[in-house]
């Protein structure tokens, strides 16, 4: 009848329009959009029409076409809250949040009980970091609509993002009683999980939301890295798993067949770094030395250029981005139309630093954006993705053993695959605390996650064999009383008094430097080891005792002190590592003379050593290039 009706009326917009709306009801989304433009091609002034051809087009992730439609949507009714409302959000995904809040704003002017917007100023907020404001519009839209499972999902995120990770998952929770087969929802639930340490429970939601949505690659991921926090987990069952992960982005991506770089071998190399952590973070702390590092001494070599998965900036974000040649924020770009801009730029080397971690662009790799594709920093695991050619490492980090337990090739760097950037800070390296308290102090600044039920058993070890000594945990986690008192009542199981505990939240960065001053002897955790933790610990003249182990993730404490000349605070196996915290701790005046000369040991190592690390990592990267020009062009 519809068809009918359009024949013999062709002119007639409304048929137009209700034939997709018909087609957008069975997302044919295509067909709805072609339906959508003759009508206006009818009636180009029906503002309605134009806010519908906009939320197709944002459905296809064609958000300038999009952001078009919602302005001559406005500009025909310029009081059509929800047209404002529309923009914003695609101006959001785009990264734009200054632009986007304004539209929200006027959304509001217009609509003020309008809930939904209310959430939308939230998430902007969010993204922006303002965490007191976004959940002030969270609580608002709550009021305005109780029920409204999406915003009990963002009141959460807000929440765990300033560290009240209990109230974070109650809201996870109330979201999934209104909104059962959620699988977000069930991903957010199981990241509080994994925070509070509950990893069993955490696996759950995460199998949850993959049995909800089987092709859902955030759970996939979350899945294989949660993993990593556990003892005694089988390679072959963690590497299948990654290669499930691999199968499902090979499917939805269409690599090129062939890349129009130059094979000249020995020409100046356009590299790529795609992540969502150029920032205050992990990876920006050991990624920002080494690259100014290889500006200066690759100049004329090697080009740098930065995709940013995170709309966040900062001062690190900063100091990064004035070595790039290039620099894109990459937020809500679809795989397809990042990699066909990776491709534009004519990257050759392109390197991910996220692997499985939050805010990952994993799956863009699988549409071999450039010719060679490198996993590093930021993961240590296999990502699982066949297209990834290599994986960076050390001699310390990955024996020859291990390397089948990869899909990617293993390249590795003569000394360490890791060097940190010097905190810019100033503080002084302490005398031995224990000289002045007479009882030594042990300390672990890890993620409170990684603190796994053996490692509390070995830990609790340790503190029965130095008598009178403590355990000084400082992590985000600790902020909250629940997740005090389950520390304090795992270590009362192996008979610890809480009164040998000591437990802190998050400090800024200064005073969290500062707290080592208290600490005589840093616990390294395991199978999941410190990395930043290890660096800034030795940094501040306090040694490390690390538990060797097979895999690549828990031999990184090993790396990082066999190029720190620390050989004798690596124990081989848990009775071993109890002996040394025990013989090292007996030995407080060799403890001092070692803490006095720390820092400047490390500093001159290979692991802080930015300038002799870019010759190696520059080296690394014209022999991949060598190989490809070698392999591909004769």
């Amino acid at each position: 009848m519809i068809l009918k009706g359009l024949a013999l009326y062709p002119q007639n917009a409304d048929f137009h329009a209700f034939l997709g709306n018909l087609c957008a009801a069975e997302n044919d989304t295509d067909q709805a959009i072609k339906c959508f433009q003759s009508a206006l091609l009818i009636r180009p002034d029906q503002a309605q029409m134009h806010n519908t051809l906009g939320l197709a087009l944002q459905k296809q992730d064609r958000l300038e076409e999009a952001i078009q439609s919602y302005r001559k949507a406005i500009q025909h009714q310029p009081k059509h809250a929800e047209a404002h409302s529309n923009l914003g959000t695609a101006l959001q995904a785009q990264g734009r949040l200054e632009e986007a809040i304004l539209e929200y704003e006027e959304a509001l002017s217009i609509k003020p009980n309008y809930a939904e917007v209310h959430v939308n100023l939230g998430l902007a907020h969010l993204s922006l970091g303002k965490y007191k404001e976004a959940i002030e519009y969270y609580q608002k839209a709550l009021l305005l609509k109780p029920d409204y499972a999406v915003t009990h999902f963002n009141l959460g995120n807000a929440l765990k993002d300033q560290g009240m990770i209990v109230e974070a998952a109650e809201c996870y929770q109330k979201a999934l009683s209104l909104k059962p087969n959620d699988s977000d929802t069930h991903i957010n639930l199981g990241n509080a999980l994994k925070d509070l340490g509950r990893l069993d429970e955490a696996l759950i939601s995460y199998r949850r939301a993959i049995e909800i949505k089987p092709d859902f690659l955030v759970a996939h991921s979350n899945l294989l890295f949660v993993q990593n926090y556990l003892a005694n987990q089988a390679a072959s069952q963690l590497l299948a798993e990654a290669k499930r992960y691999g199968g499902l982005v090979e499917r939805q991506a269409r690599p090129p067949a062939v890349w129009p770089n130059s094979p000249d071998a020995d020409r100046c190399l356009r590299v790529g770094f795609v992540s969502g952590d150029l920032r205050t973070h992990p990876v920006g702390y050991f990624l920002e030395g080494v690259l100014a590092a290889l500006a200066s001494e690759a100049s004329g070599r090697l080009e740098f250029f930065g995709y940013s998965n995170l709309a966040q900036v900062d001062e690190v974000t900063e100091r990064i981005r004035v070595h790039c040649h290039g620099w894109n924020l990459v937020v809500g770009l679809s795989d397809e139309n990042l990699s066909r801009r990776i491709h534009d730029d004519g990257i050759d080397i392109l390197i991910d630093l996220s692997g499985h971690t939050a805010h990952n662009r994993l799956p863009l790799f699988a549409w071999k954006p450039a010719p060679i594709l490198v996993s590093w920093l930021g993961y240590f695991a296999t990502t699982g993705v066949a297209t990834m050619d290599y994986l960076i490492a050390d001699p310390w980090t990955l024996p020859a053993s291990e390397e089948g337990n990869f899909t990617e090739r293993i390249w590795r760097l003569p000394e360490t695959r890791l060097c940190f950037t010097p905190p810019n800070i100033t503080i002084t390296v302490s005398p031995t605390p224990a000289l002045i308290n007479k009882d030594v102090t042990f300390g672990c600044f890890n993620n409170l996650a990684k603190m796994n039920d053996a490692v509390v058993a070995l830990w609790a070890r340790i503190l029965a064999a130095v008598p009178n000594s403590r355990l000084f945990l400082k992590s985000p986690q600790l902020k909250e009383t629940s997740v005090r008192r389950s520390v304090i009542e795992r270590f009362a199981a192996h008979e610890v008094d809480a009164n040998r505990l000591i437990l802190e939240g998050p400090s800024p960065r200064a005073d969290y430097l500062a707290t080592y001053q208290r600490v005589d002897i840093t616990l390294d955790p395991f199978p999941y080891t410190g990395g930043t933790t290890t660096a800034e610990s030795l940094w501040m003249g306090v040694p490390v005792l690390t538990l060797s182990g097979k895999s690549f993730l828990s031999r990184q404490g090993v790396g990082l002190l066999m190029n720190a000349g620390l050989p004798d605070w690596i124990a081989t196996d848990p009775d071993d590592y109890v002996d040394r915290a025990v013989s090292q701790a007996g030995n407080l005046q060799s403890l001092s003379e070692l803490r006095q000369g720390l820092r400047q040991q490390v500093l001159v190592s290979p692991i802080f050593d930015a300038p002799r690390f870019a010759r190696h990592f520059e080296a690394a990267l014209r022999g991949m290039w060598h190989q490809w020009c070698k392999q591909h062009h004769g």
